[in-house]
């Protein structure tokens, strides 16, 4: 079978063949088949405008976000994908954007993207009416967790109806911290699934909390039986941001899958 690593930072480094060489040779060895690289859209001066709301909301993420973001152009990030692709690799590579989904610039992302020559995007919750929720556990502090796995849902299941994206990134990400709901998500998770399939999207088996935090490493069983119940195709993904992750966790979770002996 065919092994993927679906989600693959490449922001610590230059823009060189050099770098992207280390995220392919780390893959050869983790017997990867195909990588996709990709960057946070926030890194792109294109996309700063959708976030005056998440730093007005904290300190913190506006302290964070004027940090590291705005820093490119994405014509930049193009001219080193047809640099890459013009370059023979014994293993394939995909490139992509990860975007933040807020459903008020569906507008923007389509118009920022629509004429780039990717290979994919992917869409990612990564705010709760503007809460950034995977930053720190301290943040959750004062937090209705009940209300904050609904509306994480809500806004999932709203990307992937925006037919924006061919993918949702790391769908289950709001239990990083451990935080679980009084009441059962396989209504939410079968909404979701169902959406996606019926926009033709996959959905990530993503091991990056489960290294960063220790959580549950990607899907629980309800939510790949959601998935699997609407014929929603599942990639595997690190969610790497250096490249000795790249690989990591994988042939775990396509086992966990069904896919791997």
């Amino acid at each position: 079978m065919k092994h993927i690593d679906a989600h693959i930072h490449i922001e610590r480094g230059e823009y060189t063949l050099d770098w992207i060489n280390e995220f392919v040779v780390q893959a050869v060895n983790q017997g990867m088949n195909e990588i996709w690289l990709l960057e946070h859209c926030y890194r792109f001066r294109e996309f700063v405008p959708m976030y005056d709301s998440v730093c007005a909301y904290s300190n913190y993420i506006a302290a964070w976000f004027h940090r590291k973001a705005g820093v490119l152009s994405l014509s930049d990030y193009m001219k080193l994908v047809e640099e890459v692709r013009n370059t023979k690799y014994p293993i394939d590579i995909k490139f992509g954007l990860e975007i933040c989904y807020f459903n008020r610039f569906e507008s923007l992302v389509h118009n920022r993207t629509k004429d780039l020559e990717l290979d994919f995007l992917v869409g990612s919750t990564h705010f709760i009416d503007d809460f950034a929720f995977d930053h720190k556990p301290e943040h959750w502090n004062g937090i209705n967790v009940n209300n904050a796995f609904k509306r994480y849902y809500e806004i999932s299941t709203e990307l992937a109806k925006s037919g924006l994206f061919n993918g949702i990134a790391h769908p289950d990400s709001i239990k990083l911290f451990g935080h679980l709901p009084s009441f059962s998500l396989l209504p939410y998770y079968d909404e979701l699934a169902e959406e996606l399939a019926k926009n033709n999207m996959y959905a990530e088996m993503n091991s990056g909390c489960y290294r960063r935090c220790g959580c549950e490493i990607g899907m629980d069983d309800d939510m790949i039986k959601a998935m699997k119940a609407h014929g929603v195709e599942i990639i595997t993904a690190s969610d790497a941001h250096r490249p000795e992750d790249v690989g990591a966790d994988i042939i775990m979770m396509e086992k966990m899958l069904g896919k791997s002996p």
